[in-house]
């Protein structure tokens, strides 16, 4: 054990990975100090974590939710920030040599980008950072001497398969998908898919987007563009497909035919805990992958019919440039106003693909053109959202 914990700034404390990251910090006993936390709205768990953690630096939406946090901490002497520029301090945080980046969407890419830009080592479970920005944020790594070490449970996989292998050595890397709640859905019967039954996912316990992500696949075309840039790979020599069990996270195929693949219980803290101890790996306490209850394994390829935006993605893999910008943006539009009962299930699909078939193709060299981009590719979607809701849900 270290003579000192490390410093650790989370972005997006109050969320899943959040909450998670917190209970691996207690499970590692020490080694961790949290130095910041940046949250959203939930300012009664905010309030319990700063109480716990105790922190010198806080972050919260705004300067309303400011002063509730405020009075909920009472005496409590914190320094509360706030907005897209507290989010930032807390990326730069002095004695966080870890960054979580955990917040959720195109939100977290700014704060991930001043991580790196601070060298900070950053434990990347925001996988829009890397979308938006990925060719960027890269650069700016091998600039400030920042680690990028990934946290989503199928990088992770990879990560891990890759070690102490070179990159000629490797022909394809295989990301898992379990499917989502979806995966045996009649096809006609999608559209009437509601928001409550597309958050019931069969595996993992997540967030809101991401699990309507999982139920469209878009977080595997996610993922893909994200990986093309973690581990400088070619569009062609990634794949993803459909696992079921959600037992193997990761696959990678060499040269010589060989296949790695990195298994393990679907549980997220396991990779966060690689990702904050790395390279050393401990004893997490939770419960092992039984191979024997868990049965067989299957392996599918993915059904475009079923999950269009998965071709979509593929697409924006494929072009770059500015399009995963705009393929974010709109999925992002697309899937608030599905939880929002505006749009159909199917309807998502419908959304990201009119913004991505418009978009005219470009540069996305700097952060200042990225969040350009992202911005017109909403107004975009937004407009072909319809005004109100143009279906029952039974």
């Amino acid at each position: 054990m270290p003579k000192t914990p490390r410093g650790l700034a989370l972005l997006g404390s109050t969320g899943s990975i959040g909450t998670s990251t917190l209970d691996v910090v207690d499970r590692l006993d020490g080694r961790f100090r949290v130095v910041a936390l940046a949250a959203g709205s939930n300012l009664p768990r905010l309030a319990a974590q700063v109480e716990k953690y105790r922190p010198g630096l806080v972050s919260v939406s705004d300067k309303r939710d400011a002063g509730k946090l405020r009075a909920l901490l009472g005496s409590r002497r914190t320094r509360i920030v706030c907005g897209p520029e507290g989010a930032l301090e807390v990326a730069r945080a002095e004695g966080a040599d870890t960054v979580l980046s955990a917040i959720t969407g195109m939100s977290g890419f700014r704060p991930t980008m001043e991580a790196v830009r601070a060298g900070r080592r950053v434990a990347l479970a925001n996988k829009e950072s890397m979308v938006v920005g990925g060719a960027l944020l890269i650069r700016e790594a091998a600039r400030s001497g920042a680690r990028i070490i990934p946290v989503d449970s199928e990088h992770s996989g990879v990560f891990q398969c890759l070690a102490g292998e070179r990159g000629r050595h490797v022909r394809r890397v295989i990301l898992t998908a379990s499917g989502g709640p979806f995966l045996r859905t009649p096809l006609k019967a999608l559209a009437a898919k509601t928001p409550e039954a597309a958050l019931r996912h069969p595996r993992w316990s997540m967030g809101r987007k991401v699990t309507i992500d999982s139920a469209t696949l878009m977080n595997k075309g996610l993922e893909l563009i994200e990986a093309r840039w973690l581990f400088d790979l070619e569009p062609s020599r990634l794949d993803v497909l459909i696992h079921p069990q959600s037992a193997v996270h990761a696959l990678v195929e060499m040269m010589d035919g060989s296949v790695l693949a990195q298994m393990g219980p679907a549980d997220m803290r396991l990779p966060i805990q690689y990702a904050l101890t790395w390279p050393e790996r401990r004893d997490t306490g939770l419960p092992r992958l039984d191979l024997a209850e868990t049965g067989g394994l299957e392996f599918l390829r993915v059904d475009e019919r079923r999950f269009p935006l998965f071709g979509v993605a593929r697409q924006a893999l494929a072009q770059g440039g500015s399009l995963p910008v705009a393929l974010n943006a709109a999925n992002e539009v697309a899937v608030a106003a599905f939880l929002e009962k505006k749009i159909r299930f199917t309807g998502i699909a419908e959304v990201v693909a009119g913004v991505v078939g418009r978009h005219r193709a470009g540069a996305a060299a700097t952060v200042d053109e990225i969040l350009d981009i992202d911005r017109t590719a909403r107004r975009e979607a937004r407009r072909h959202l319809p005004q109100r809701s143009t279906w029952q849900i039974s």
